[in-house]
């Protein structure tokens, strides 16, 4: 079963007020707007590589008339495998250059890079910024029927323990049984989506959680929904795959209204409407990009985030 069309929310299970959504990263939203220059301006959306395209096009699927700047560190992943430090580092080093793109919010479309980096962003920032771990875990704690919740990320992800700390300040007594897959990014990064090797791998990943018996599996990294299909049939139909994605899609729409940053429906476009950029191997990630995403990428340019 696939997690892809809103569910009945669960008022019980949603914070009931700012502090606790504070507690969970979950934006004020009525935090201050200094620096926003126009509800015209782009959206920007960023993740280690190709993964976060995923999340790119859940927006452009569910807010179709937003402007996005997308970018991918091709040249340092995996994050997964890196410190909090780094991943610090680098978040503070990706939005200064999407700041230069004058965007209006900001979304980081890794696990990693929200798990390690996202509180402390937030506290520096002067637009809103989200990122995918807590849209995902409120579908999880609101749709599982036993109570028995699988994550799988990467190993930054899954150590970080923030999954299981958000579901179960959600739905206490939640059991989260976490499960890193390390090698399902560079799977998904060579283009390996029905493979034989993926087929193999991602069985030897699951066969623990099969035995735990959840009824609810988190796709904790961005990359994992472009492996949905293999996922999905290696789980069972009894399953429910939450793709935190299209959640954090719908979050961000929220997000936009809720801040009045929502792009007019008459706003005359100004160049392209998508813009893509990466920190190396441009022209592959084009190729990539061009065959998941719903619209044709025509150019990615590299820059030297290192310069930011």
């Amino acid at each position: 079963m696939d997690r892809q069309s809103p569910c009945a929310q669960r008022t019980d299970l949603l914070p009931k007020d700012q502090g606790l959504a504070d507690a969970l990263g979950i934006p004020d939203r009525k935090a201050s707007l200094a620096g926003i220059q126009s509800r015209n301006a782009p959206v920007g959306v960023f993740d280690s590589g190709v993964g976060g395209l995923t999340v790119a096009r859940e927006i452009m699927r569910q807010i179709p008339e937003e402007r996005i700047i997308y970018f991918g560190d091709t040249a340092r992943l995996p994050y997964g495998s890196k410190s909090k430090d780094t991943i610090v580092r680098y978040s503070r080093q990706v939005i200064r250059f999407l700041k230069t793109k004058n965007v209006k919010a900001i979304v980081i479309a890794c696990n990693t890079a929200s798990s390690y980096a996202l509180e402390t962003v937030q506290a520096e920032s002067d637009i809103p910024l989200i990122g995918v771990i807590n849209a995902g875990a409120r579908t999880a704690a609101s749709v599982t029927r036993n109570g028995r919740i699988g994550v799988i990320g990467t190993e930054g992800t899954i150590g970080s323990g923030i999954y299981t700390e958000v579901i179960r300040k959600l739905r206490p007594g939640t059991e989260v049984i976490g499960k890193a897959c390390p090698l399902f990014v560079p799977l998904v990064e060579e283009g390996l989506l029905h493979d034989s090797v993926t087929d193999e791998i991602a069985s030897r990943y699951l066969s623990e959680l099969k035995g735990k018996y959840i009824d609810t599996l988190v796709l904790g990294c961005t990359h994992y929904p472009l492996l949905r299909s293999t996922l999905g049939r290696l789980m069972g139909e009894h399953v429910t795959l939450v793709n935190p994605a299209y959640e954090t899609a719908l979050e961000l729409r929220k997000l936009l209204q809720d801040h009045g940053l929502d792009r007019e429906r008459d706003a005359v476009e100004d160049g392209e409407k998508y813009q893509f950029f990466v920190s190396d191997l441009a022209e592959k990630f084009t190729d990539f990009a061009t065959a998941i995403l719903p619209n044709e990428v025509r150019e990615t340019k590299k820059i030297d985030i290192e310069n930011y």
